[in-house]
């Protein structure tokens, strides 16, 4: 008696860990099989573009005389920031001052001569044609004398416009020659670029005056502009450098030449497509097509078909489609335990 009590005992034990792991088995088999679709609709192809490049100014200015003399003033030194009309620096002007008193006189002793010619003229001592001399004389000391002036005007350097002084290539006491650089400045304003390199794919992608996004890692995102796109790629690196202008930054934001920032541009092109998450992809055949599971309609199995990719990014694949190409049910999770079919 006590040894069926003992077998009823142990198959009762038995009953319920069979039933305890045919629970866990269930539970099991439920979730690995757990389908998670997605609806893909046709878009036109989009893409992020973002690369780094270094804040520089697009364009730089070397200031020089127009006449020689020795330098006797810099109202400006390196970093230092000026605004437009403001006299950077000075000639000594004692030479030049001369130089025009002098073309003045011989203008003013040019037409004393005029006069005197034409008194002869009027008593027939004189010529037409002496006349006529003295009077292109008159015109040929006027030309010297507006030389001399302009070079005296020219004798100190104004700036064109608000900008920073980059290089000072001069002292005081030295003797400047005309043409000589002074200094070396660029403005502040609209003058902002950033240099990125584009492959050949993404260059064709791009516009010139696209606008595009900036972020400068100290001021936040900003607004920004392409402002010139290359012809030819760089001969080294196959690669087309383009300038990403910055119209709304100067020098006083807090900003400096050489600070990193990034440029993000979004592409749009007339390629229609399905962006499909990566999960979805089952796999990629040989001939590079890709193979994802899709569910037809309500009640009908689920089936692998083959698209064509575009492109792909981390998170994406974008493949080819048409204008008016139907949505798609695409099955992202659980197609590992189906037995799909290949249509």
């Amino acid at each position: 008696m006590a040894y069926l009590i003992e077998i009823s005992r142990i198959m009762k034990s038995i009953l319920i860990f069979s039933i305890y792991y045919l629970f866990m088995f269930i539970g099991t088999h439920a979730n690995a099989t757990q389908l998670d679709f997605i609806n893909v609709a046709v878009e036109p192809y989009q893409q992020e573009i973002k690369r780094t490049g270094k804040l520089a100014f697009k364009r730089t200015l070397n200031l020089s005389f127009k006449s020689a003399g020795y330098l006797t003033g810099l109202t400006v030194d390196e970093g230092e920031y000026f605004s437009q009309g403001q006299a950077l620096a000075r000639l000594d002007v004692a030479e030049l001052i001369e130089d025009k008193n002098s073309k003045y006189a011989q203008l003013l002793q040019a037409k004393r001569e005029v006069n005197r010619v034409r008194s002869l003229l009027q008593k027939k001592l004189s010529s037409q044609q002496q006349l006529d001399d003295a009077l292109t004389l008159v015109e040929t000391r006027r030309a010297a004398y507006k030389v001399a002036y302009y070079n005296l005007e020219k004798a100190q350097i104004i700036a064109p416009f608000d900008g920073i002084v980059l290089a000072r290539h001069a002292d005081l006491g030295e003797l400047q020659s005309p043409g000589k650089t002074v200094l070396t400045v660029a403005a502040t304003e609209n003058n902002w670029i950033i240099k990125v390199a584009l492959t050949d794919a993404e260059i064709s992608q791009v516009r010139l005056h696209q606008p595009v996004k900036v972020n400068l890692f100290k001021l936040g995102m900003m607004d920004g502009v392409i402002s010139k796109i290359p012809a030819l790629a760089n001969e080294q690196s196959n690669l087309f450098t383009i300038e990403v202008l910055l119209p709304k930054i100067s020098s006083q934001a807090g900003i400096i030449a050489g600070q990193l920032a990034e440029v993000i541009i979004a592409t749009k092109s007339n390629k229609m497509v399905y962006r499909v998450p990566m999960s979805a992809l089952i796999a990629v055949d040989e001939q590079g097509l890709a193979m994802l599971a899709v569910k037809q309609a309500q009640n009908k199995p689920i089936k692998k078909e083959k698209f064509t990719i575009y492109q792909m990014d981390n998170h994406y694949l974008y493949l080819l489609a048409q204008q008016n190409s139907p949505p798609l049910q695409l099955l992202t999770q659980g197609w590992q335990q189906l037995p799909l079919m290949l249509e």
